[in-house]
């Protein structure tokens, strides 16, 4: 894609990445991401945020269709991660004279991954920049996702430079704006974006979300995915239920079975829920990678999980994604489990062991041996249809 124009003297000169596999060598991309940068033309020229290193060419050759790159008088850092700062000595060179912008914390990091010293300057704050024609304010909000983030407001068209907040993976394909795709194909990318990404930092989130509604916004701009020019108040929304840990009324049902038995009760479960009139995402753990496991775990307020014992203790895929829904803090869950074992069991203790760790409610587990009889899938059932209900209400007295 080339460079657009989303408002008045503001320009997307961003980069779509089809090629990275992993996101910061972690998270699947099936679907790609953007990295979005913005040019502010007035009488001065400000570029918020760049783009990972390989894509530096690109990027300048975006901006050149705009204008001449060595025209840029401000390079504004909202985040230092690389794949919106790789660009960053790219861009020092080509726009000698300008001048780097960032929050306080972000100095030393300049310093360390690319050493940069020169013609670096905190903003603080609430700063303003005036740059004739356009106007920019800084405005910090750490841990959204790392502590130097902050985002930057231009006031002539109320455009908000969101960085890493109200984002969501997948590439812009063929439009920039919210308004022009069928957003369903995104949301489900926005939350797995925000749960694998800046969960963890929920408060973090909710501190921003405060701070930043006194500004009267009509773009949000963020630093991946969709720019939202027509209610961008939705992506808002979105971010505080997410951040608030408001699953919506449903049960995910992630399992893991070694010889198809725990699978079996994983069905039997599944149509429990559905007998409740709740739906219910089935997911493999041992299929599914990790990052769409906790995708679903935080779209519902229901978490079923199961498996069977395996060296006297959780199943390892349900294990890891217990570990990182923990250090996501996932919070406010109803629960159900259940657990087979061949000669000893132990896995359905630890599960509840750890449920009670992490503060979830939980409603009711149940252990089988070997192949579950006729009673243990009637009891499976009626563990799923135990759980979808006290979901329901929750949802009831809410």
């Amino acid at each position: 894609m080339g460079p657009l124009e989303i408002r008045a003297g503001i320009f997307w000169v961003g980069v779509n990445d089809r090629t990275t596999d992993l996101f910061e060598g972690l998270w699947p991309l099936p679907y790609g991401v953007s990295y979005n940068a913005y040019l502010v033309v007035g009488e001065k020229v400000a570029l918020i945020d760049s783009v990972k290193s390989c894509y530096a060419e690109e990027l300048l050759g975006n901006i050149a269709q705009v204008l001449d790159p060595a025209r840029i008088d401000y390079l504004v850092v909202n985040h230092m991660e690389p794949d919106h700062s790789g660009a960053l000595p790219l861009l020092g060179r080509v726009a000698a004279d300008a001048e780097i912008l960032a929050a306080p914390s972000a100095l030393p990091m300049l310093t360390r991954f690319y050493g940069l010293t020169e013609q670096v300057r905190a903003v603080r704050d609430g700063e303003t920049l005036d740059l004739g024609g356009k106007t920019l304010s800084f405005h910090h909000i750490p841990f959204v996702h790392w502590p130097e983030t902050m985002a930057t407001y231009e006031r002539t068209e109320r455009v908000l430079f969101s960085g890493d907040a109200f984002g969501g993976f997948r590439t812009l394909d063929g439009a920039l704006f919210a308004d022009e795709v069928d957003f369903g194909l995104y949301e489900g990318e926005a939350l797995r974006y925000f749960s694998n990404i800046v969960g963890m930092q929920s408060q973090a989130v909710l501190r921003a979300i405060d701070k930043l509604q006194t500004l009267p916004l009509e773009v949000i701009a963020p630093a991946h995915g969709l720019i939202w020019r027509k209610d961008p108040r939705r992506i808002v929304e979105l971010y505080r239920r997410w951040a608030q840990n408001e699953g919506e009324p449903g049960v995910a049902l992630i399992f893991g079975s070694m010889y198809g038995e725990t699978r079996r009760m994983a069905e039997a479960v599944a149509q429990g829920v559905r007998e409740a009139g709740l739906p219910v995402s089935a997911l493999d753990a041992s299929r599914v990678h990790v990052s769409f496991l906790i995708q679903e775990a935080w779209r519902y307020q229901g978490l079923i999980l199961g498996g069977p014992t395996y060296d006297t203790g959780i199943f390892p895929p349900v294990e890891q994604l217990l570990r990182l829904l923990e250090r996501k803090r996932l919070r406010n869950r109803v629960v159900g489990l259940f657990g087979s074992y061949g000669w000893h069991g132990g896995a359905k203790k630890k599960l509840e062991e750890k449920v009670r760790e992490l503060g979830w409610e939980l409603v009711e587990s149940l252990e089988f041996a070997g192949a579950p009889t006729p009673e243990d899938l009637r009891r499976g059932r009626a563990l799923g249809r135990a759980v979808a209900e006290r979901v329901a209400q929750g949802v009831r007295h809410a």
